[in-house]
């Protein structure tokens, strides 16, 4: 039932053929019931006409036998009593038929005198209910049923009766059993071939629909399938184009919008290899000058001593500047490695709660009670790249002292069998909607005129994310303007083990938000 849900689900032609065999069954069925039902009664109602025409003819012609045996000696009463209760000859023109003579109940005495049948007929079949309807109006009253016989078999048939009278004055039912077998095995046949015919048909339209909802669902089914490869990279995939009708339009319209999707994509990969290519070198070859630079520095520190305040106060600014080139040149250096997929894992089993403690003794802010902690009381044993994972830490504690607008700061551990997540919870002035769309954006800061704690590069977030992916992890966010941010890591506690829960939940479910936002390793 499963399978036929899920082909139901993901099969036009399916759903189709489908709805077109089952409306098929039933509008076959439906006429095909109206067609046997009228076929059969017209067949019934020409039965009944020729049995009562017939009955009446031979209850005139039996009466007038049964009377005449008062006047001609010649015709004696047993006689003709047991000429009436003769079945037909079964090799006459008229149809099969039986006869049965009942005697009416009297209220001083037996009639039972000529009671019989042709054949083998039980008297006791006839139903009482047509008796009663005879004996009354005294007239041919008929019915359709069963008449029953001796050896317990029973036929369909039309029974027509009628009251006689058989001297002297004794009255008698006489009944006419036409039988029905002809009729019913001519109805029986057309049974079986509108049946036939129903079953035919229906199995005709479903081929024919198939048939033709192939022809334009192939080219649909040919589109989707060239699409995923395209997703998939291979852009060389084209539709083929047949004929001119609309799926030729909607091959040869597919076709150039692949050709110019190719095209942009090869542009965008020579531009991107080009600014990798330059920030690469870039960072490299500023490394010599910035080093001399630095070494002229600490040499001015060393005298600042003996310079005037103005001079002092211009050589701490200098290395303060020079500290943060040297941070922006590691992020570049850093960023183009994750470029070149040239990153790897040196990987240790380290206390993830050690990890926390020593980000925030290095980034903690001027009131020591800012941060607050809740940890597990044992370790938190992890298989990690320590230097990245205190990295992508010292990212989130930094953005969250510089965003909390002097709030307190949340920083929880929670941990299962498996993976390992570090939450890190702000309430100061958060993120909108528009904003969290470039949160993770390289060199993008929410608000760069804005006055803060620390320096930033605006490669903090980014980096922190490919290291997450790194690690087979995920880091994910959540934020509302005016009720801070909420940055979850998760990361599994050995490698190649992929992550099944999240320990942490982004959303911290404090109130209602503006946004949720969600980011794991495939928003990049």
């Amino acid at each position: 039932m499963n399978r036929l849900g899920v082909k139901w689900r993901s099969s036009i032609l399916f759903r189709v053929i489908s709805t077109t065999f089952l409306l098929s069954i039933i509008l076959i069925s439906l006429v095909g019931s109206i067609l046997f039902i009228q076929i059969s009664n017209g067949i019934y109602r020409e039965k009944t006409g020729e049995s009562l025409s017939e009955a009446q003819s031979l209850y005139e012609y039996d009466q007038g036998q049964l009377d005449a045996t008062l006047y001609l000696p010649s015709l004696k009463l047993p006689a003709v009593v047991a000429k009436i209760l003769q079945s037909n000859d079964p090799t006459a023109v008229t149809t099969p038929r039986e006869v049965v003579l009942i005697g009416s109940p009297l209220v001083k005495k037996s009639n039972a005198t000529f009671n019989g049948a042709s054949g083998s007929v039980e008297l006791a079949s006839i139903p009482n209910s047509l008796r009663v309807q005879v004996r009354k109006l005294g007239t041919a009253k008929w019915i359709r049923g069963e008449i029953g016989y001796r050896d317990g078999s029973r036929r369909s048939a039309i029974i027509v009766g009628n009251a006689i009278e058989i001297p002297p004055q004794s009255p008698y039912e006489l009944y006419y059993v036409f039988l029905l077998t002809e009729q019913q095995t001519i109805v029986d046949f057309i049974g079986r071939l509108l049946l036939f015919a129903g079953f035919l048909l229906v199995f005709m339209i479903g081929g024919i629909s198939w048939y033709v909802i192939r022809q334009a669902i192939n080219p649909v089914r040919d589109a989707a399938e060239i699409a995923e490869q395209l997703t998939a990279g291979d852009l060389n995939r084209r539709m083929r184009v047949s004929g001119q009708d609309e799926m030729a339009r909607l091959a040869i319209s597919f076709n150039e919008m692949a050709l110019s999707m190719q095209q942009q994509i090869s542009r965008l990969e020579n531009l991107s290899r080009l600014q990798q290519r330059f920030v690469s070198d870039v960072s490299h070859e500023l490394r010599t000058p910035l080093t001399t630079i630095r070494m002229a520095s600490e040499v001015i520190a060393e005298n600042k001593g003996k310079m005037d305040p103005a001079a002092a106060r211009s050589a701490e600014l200098l290395q303060a500047q020079i500290t943060r080139f040297e941070s922006l040149l590691t992020d570049l250096l850093e960023v183009s490695r994750f470029d070149a997929s040239a990153s790897i894992l040196e990987l240790k089993d380290v206390d993830i709660k050690s990890l926390v403690m020593q980000s925030i003794d290095q980034m903690q802010a001027g009131d020591a009670g800012q941060i607050i902690t809740f940890f597990p009381e044992n370790e938190v044993i992890a298989s990690v790249d320590p230097r990245r994972i205190e990295r992508v830490l010292r990212n989130l504690i930094s953005n969250a002292i510089d965003h909390s607008e002097g709030r307190a700061i949340e920083i929880t551990i929670v941990d299962s069998d498996i993976e390992v997540a570090v939450g890190v919870r702000d309430f100061g002035i958060g993120f909108t909607e528009r904003e969290s769309e470039r949160l993770f954006d390289r060199f993008w800061r929410a608000d760069p005129s804005r006055s803060r704690l620390r320096g930033g590069t605006g490669l903090g977030l980014s980096i922190a994310l490919d290291d997450a992916k790194l690690h087979q992890g995920m880091l994910k966010a959540w934020g509302a303007p005016g009720k801070g941010a909420h940055f979850v890591l998760t990361v599994p506690k050995a490698p190649g083990i992929p992550i099944q829960a999240e320990p942490i939940a982004a959303n911290p479910n404090d109130g209602s938000s503006t946004s949720f936002l969600s980011f794991d390793e495939d928003d990049i």
